[in-house]
Formats: structure tokens, sequence, C-alpha cells
């Protein structure tokens, strides 16, 4: 399995959110690019490229991209596209929790892709001990998510570390404040939509003080 940072700090994509008021794809995508080069200048750990709805030619250009301009710091996985991922020369593949198994996953690309799982529950996190990493949400009440998705709390990321052999990062309405309560319940860093929104490296370094900030107590 691939090591991670510890924290690791995780951007989730999303070009709509970076560019509300866009009108055509071309532009969401300049703003989610400006977006990920602030982000990897102050030391995004990793991002995962989740633009489910674009075709497969446009998201493999875009990810391609983001691969060129990557520093040797900053890994970037495809949500579901193993294939994009291969081809984009990708640092590996983001599956759902209910997708197929990472070792079969990893059989795809080269030694070493990293493979990451989403997942709900502490019985889920624990039957993935073959994920290089796990995202565990939603933590805490997210815009990003329908109003009746079911809000796990510190308690349910607190199981799923728990009952986790691998990593857990823990993402939903993930925020300044917020940072250091995942870390006291056993995540190995955090991962984010909105958070990461307007000011990237200002949200990196809040993040990165918090985090150390807690282990002093």
């Amino acid at each position: 399995m691939t090591d991670l940072p510890r924290p690791c700090l995780c951007l989730v994509t999303d070009r709509q959110a970076a560019a509300p008021g866009a009108r055509t794809v071309r532009a969401e995508l300049l703003a989610l690019q400006a977006q990920l080069d602030d982000a990897m200048g102050a030391g995004i750990d990793l991002i995962q490229i989740r633009e489910r709805d674009l075709d497969a030619a446009t998201l493999l250009a875009f990810a391609a991209e983001v691969v060129r301009r990557a520093p040797a710091t900053a890994r970037i996985v495809v949500n579901d596209r193993a294939d994009v991922a291969v081809a984009s020369g990708a640092a590996g593949v983001h599956v759902r929790s209910d997708g197929p198994p990472a070792a079969r996953v990893r059989s795809l690309g080269p030694p070493g892709w990293l493979v990451g799982r989403s997942v709900h529950a502490a019985n889920e996190a624990a039957a993935a001990s073959d994920a290089d990493y796990l995202i565990f949400g939603t933590v805490f009440p997210s815009t990003s998510k329908p109003a009746q998705t079911v809000v796990a709390g510190l308690e349910g990321l607190r199981a799923a570390c728990a009952a986790a052999s691998t990593p857990v990062l823990a993402i939903g309405g993930i925020a300044r404040g917020r940072v250091a309560d995942c870390r006291r319940a056993g995540a190995s860093g955090v991962a984010a939509i909105g958070a990461f929104l307007g000011e990237p490296a200002a949200a990196i370094a809040a993040m990165r003080a918090e985090w150390t900030a807690a282990a002093l107590e």
C-alpha cells in the first residue's frame, strides 16, 4: 500500500462550485484549474478529480493537464474512471463504497497505484482493508449533500477509524474549527469541497495549523 502524509488534506473537485457563474464547461474547467493550481502551490496532498458528468475525452484532457502541472508532493486520483486515471498518468483512482475490490482496481494500473474508497459506516471501513485510504462521511451537515443525507457525526467517524486498518479521511461539512475534532476521533486527515473554495491556500494553512495545535493539547 502507498503511504500518505499525516495529516492528509484532500481536495475533492466540483467545477460548478468553483465557477458558479460560468456559462460553459470550458469556463468551469478553467476556474477549477486555477483553484487546483493555488491548492497545489500551497501544499495540498491529494486531489480527487470528481467530475462525473464529463465525457471521457474531456475528463481525460483535464486530468492529464492537472497531472502535468502537479508537483511531486501532490497526488492526483480520478473518481471511478480507472481507464482515465491510467491514461492521464494519475497516481490512482477513487472508487465508491459499492465499487469493485481495491485489488482488482489496483491491477489495472502501474506498480504503486493508489486506490481509495468511500465508506459510510464502520462495517464498510472494516471490510475495506485492501484500500490505500478511506474517505468516511458524511461527518457534519454539508451543503453539498441532500438534506436527507445521514450525518454520522464524530461518533460515527470514531467508530470507522477504530474499525479500519487503513488511513481514514473525514468528509462532509469540514471547515476550520472542525479539523482538530476529526484528528481527536482518529482520522488521518480530512477531505472537502467547500472548504477549499475561494482561498485554498489560506484554508490549507489553517487546517494544518489546527491539526498541529490539536497534537499539543
